[in-house]
């Protein structure tokens, strides 16, 4: 689709322009909202290893509540599909075919909650990945079965668009989460 294809490339440039660093605070809404939500259960977090000026996802792991969940990450597997295998700070990871980091597989795991990378999204909490589908098939799969995944957009709050093109593969979000808070 043209239309998505030039708005990725927009948000693609912009983010790159207005990267910034975070902090950890920069989560604690999230938090609020998984504990709200999950109460004292330790539950399943399926993050990203950030690459290409995606925010940093890892300033998460410095904050005490997030260190006692069990913490995934996704893996590009056979025929475009991604699963989430658990990782822990400072073990070994893997380059994937993208050049991105990737654990070792062990047993493919259903996250509780899981954060979304982005390139944009939008009031209704659409979200424009990178364009090969990885999540939306995912979540289109698994939310069928699993209704009570928690889906999460993490983003700039500069990746925000009017009004994303959607097609019927793409999934809505649960929350977006910025530095401005979430929603």
């Amino acid at each position: 689709m043209l239309e998505k294809d030039l708005v990725r490339k927009k948000y693609y440039s912009i983010r790159k322009k207005k990267y910034f660093e975070i902090k950890s605070f920069f989560f604690s809404p999230f938090i609020k909202l998984i504990k709200s939500k999950y109460k004292n259960k330790k539950i399943k977090i399926a993050m990203y290893y950030p690459s290409a000026h995606e925010l940093n996802t890892l300033r998460l792991l410095e904050i005490n509540h997030i260190s006692h969940q069990n913490i995934l990450l996704p893996v590009i597997e056979e025929k475009n599909v991604i699963n989430f295998f658990t990782w822990k700070q400072n073990e070994v990871l893997l380059v994937n075919k993208y050049g991105m980091l990737e654990p070792i597989k062990s047993k493919a795991i259903i996250p509780d909650v899981i954060m979304v990378p982005l390139l944009a999204f939008d009031k209704r909490k659409y979200r424009l990945g990178y364009g090969k589908g990885y999540y939306d098939r995912y979540l289109n799969k698994y939310l069928k079965k699993f209704k009570n995944i928690l889906t999460v957009g993490i983003a700039f709050s500069f990746q925000k668009h009017h009004k994303l093109p959607v097609s019927n593969n793409d999934v809505k979000l649960n929350y977006i989460l910025t530095e401005k808070g979430i929603f």
